[in-house]
């Protein structure tokens, strides 16, 4: 059975991020995946030093907070749910410093090909601005990402309210249905043809020399 991750990068294990990222889970289920909710916003996550040592261990240096035993998860998995709080308009401080180390100490073969999707909430504003931040972590890694009909946003300060988010919440749940059908989409195909045919080396051009 295929599975996805999701992870809640609000330090609320209750709260409205989680609340939407549960509409996206049930609707995966439903159509057949199996999820897995991970919260990391209430952890101790330190960011990215840029010591390079991943490239080395293929694991990220720091070994004692979720960063590593997620990468661990993700390797199995055949996509990710991303999904944070708005905090001055962008992803929330926590939940950058996890990104940053779990989408660079990764290997690209590990990434490659799987679906993401990234969910945000906010009593407001911010979220569009959050959602592009959260979406070029899929862009950088060839990761299809699954869309719903508008952007995956919902609205509220507190669970409750998020409940009563109609349009939200339907969101969630076209999300959960279009991310399910790429995930089997790609599987098959995967299964016919293989995937796309990559080029080995990565070419990094300077802009000064």
């Amino acid at each position: 059975m295929s599975k996805i991750l999701l992870i809640n990068g609000s330090p609320h294990v209750k709260g409205c991020t989680a609340t939407a990222l549960g509409v996206v889970a049930d609707t995966l289920e439903q159509n057949g995946i199996e999820t897995e909710i991970i919260h990391v916003g209430h952890k101790d996550i330190r960011g990215c030093i840029s010591c390079y040592k991943c490239k080395e261990l293929r694991k990220c240096v720091f070994d004692k907070d979720m960063v590593n035993e997620v990468a661990e998860k993700f390797k199995e998995a055949d996509g990710i749910v991303i999904g944070s709080p708005v905090y001055f308009g962008a992803v929330s401080g926590t939940m950058t410093s996890f990104l940053n180390r779990l989408f660079f100490s990764l290997p690209a073969e590990v990434k490659r090909m799987k679906v993401g999707a990234a969910v945000v909430s906010a009593r407001r504003a911010g979220t569009t601005a959050t959602f592009d931040q959260l979406n070029k972590y899929f862009l950088h890694g060839e990761m299809p990402i699954a869309s719903s009909r508008y952007w995956n946003i919902v609205h509220g300060n507190s669970s409750n309210e998020v409940m009563k988010d109609e349009e939200g919440l339907q969101t969630m749940r076209v999300l959960g249905r279009n991310m399910a059908f790429l995930i089997r989409a790609i599987a098959r195909e995967r299964e016919a043809a293989g995937l796309p045919e990559t080029e080995p080396t990565r070419i990094a051009t300077n802009f000064i020399r």
